[in-house]
């Protein structure tokens, strides 16, 4: 059976670098598994690949989307599946690169891919966010799929109310329908990378520096342009983006604004473990300041030759 390489990890733990230099030894194209990567206009706040790395190795999933564009998981692993058919067929290495879990669950394991949504109930269910609150929202689906539910928190709601869409459109949960199961013709071998926790929250505070260094700001201030508002699309309720939101709103100070960020980073770095860990199939390494590229991409490959 043919193998595709899956780099995953938490964020700011440099999945990027050693997956552009893993698919340069391994003749390979790289699918970003990323959830908000694939959006236009913020390559900034989601630290998507540079122009340089895009033009050395082939990248899908990168600035594909408009914000306002709904993209979910769903769409992620059946589009992901047609790109790895793809890329073997010209004998080519797929390589995964990301840390969304749910996106590479969809993609490796398949779940859920019927195209259910309806804008209408969305904006409904947005306008009753707004007006009532998330433990609102979890409280109505808990009511009609508890088991969806007991897999998520009441500030994830956009996947709360992802799964009451389901439910309104067709009467089912979103449960059960996931018991649908794909049939995958590849094996994925998923190689995590496992960051010392005091070095790897250090990395991510630099890494929020280096984001308001490299004009994160403005790519924020270009998104209020374009009449692009972060309360009504998704794709923009992430960390960096969120905060610089209400900085410019008034509702932080430009320290706070700092402080929140790289709070909230660690937090999602942090939530990102939690479900990796969860994945025993995942070989892990570990990585610290001291450990060289080279030596990381050798390992990485052996991995996945062995596997």
């Amino acid at each position: 059976m043919k193998k595709v390489l899956a780099l995953v990890g938490p964020t700011a733990s440099g999945k990027t670098k050693l997956a552009i230099q893993a698919a340069k030894k391994l003749n390979g194209e790289i699918i970003s598994a990323d959830s908000r990567q694939v959006y236009k206009y913020i390559p900034i706040s989601t630290s998507q690949p540079s122009k340089e790395d895009l033009k050395e190795i082939k990248h899908y999933f990168i600035a594909e989307h408009s914000p306002e564009k709904e993209f979910n998981a769903g769409e992620f692993g059946t589009r992901g599946r047609e790109i790895i058919a793809d890329i073997f067929s010209r004998r080519k290495q797929p390589v995964v690169a990301g840390g969304s879990g749910l996106y590479i669950r969809s993609l490796i394991d398949g779940f859920f891919e019927e195209k259910i949504e309806s804008p209408e109930i969305r904006n409904m269910l947005y306008e009753k966010l707004n007006s009532k609150g998330k433990e609102y929202l979890y409280n109505e689906l808990m009511q009609v799929d508890v088991i969806s539910a007991e897999t998520m928190i009441p500030q994830n709601f956009r996947r709360v109310i992802r799964a009451l869409e389901v439910y309104y459109v067709t009467g089912k949960q979103m449960s059960s329908h996931q018991e649908i199961k794909m049939k995958i013709d590849f094996k994925t071998v998923q190689i995590g990378l496992m960051f010392d926790r005091k070095q790897l929250y250090n990395r991510i505070n630099e890494r929020v520096d280096n984001m308001l260094d490299n004009g994160l700001i403005d790519e924020v201030k270009n998104l209020v342009k374009k009449n692009i508002d972060y309360n009504k699309h998704y794709s923009l309720n992430t960390v960096g983006i969120k905060e610089v939101f209400m900085y410019l709103e008034g509702k932080y100070d430009y320290e706070s604004m700092v402080k929140y960020m790289k709070q909230n980073s660690r937090r999602y770095a942090k939530r990102q473990m939690t479900w990796f860990r969860k994945d025993k199939r995942i070989n892990w390494i570990d990585v610290n300041e001291e450990s060289r590229e080279s030596d990381l991409v050798d390992e990485i490959i052996k991995i996945f030759n062995e596997n």
